[in-house]
């Protein structure tokens, strides 16, 4: 049975910082990894970072350079290091395993209740 529990949400001013976290069970890593989605209200879930099996990483634009993914095998935790914080970034955020299809890594199987991240200026 599959879970996936994300953590570590909050409210914090622009600027902060906040370390997500997303424990997860049952599932069988592919090459796709895991990733991390967000979705804030009235618009459509996103892509914000994979962190695929051979250890290669993919950001949205919208992030790179202040979200860092990473995971550790040991605990089944992948993590989401935000830094420099934007009222944009005010979202549910969720992690979710990725599969390799005909059109790459896709993701969407499996989602956790997600963890509240508000930004406020």
């Amino acid at each position: 049975q599959v879970a996936l529990v994300e953590s570590g949400g909050g409210s914090v001013q622009a600027g902060g910082s906040l370390k997500l976290s997303c424990t997860f069970s049952g599932i069988i890593l592919s090459s796709c990894g895991m990733a991390w989605y967000r979705q804030a209200p009235g618009k459509e879930r996103e892509l914000v970072s994979r962190l695929e099996s051979d250890g290669n990483t993919v950001y949205a634009d919208a992030v790179k350079g202040r979200f860092t993914v990473s995971q550790d095998n040991a605990k089944n935790t992948l993590y989401l290091q935000m830094n420099t914080l934007k009222t944009d970034d005010t979202a549910m955020y969720y992690c979710t395993p990725s599969r390799l299809s005909f059109r790459g890594c896709v993701s969407g199987d499996y989602w956790g209740q997600g963890t509240q991240v508000t930004v406020s200026s």
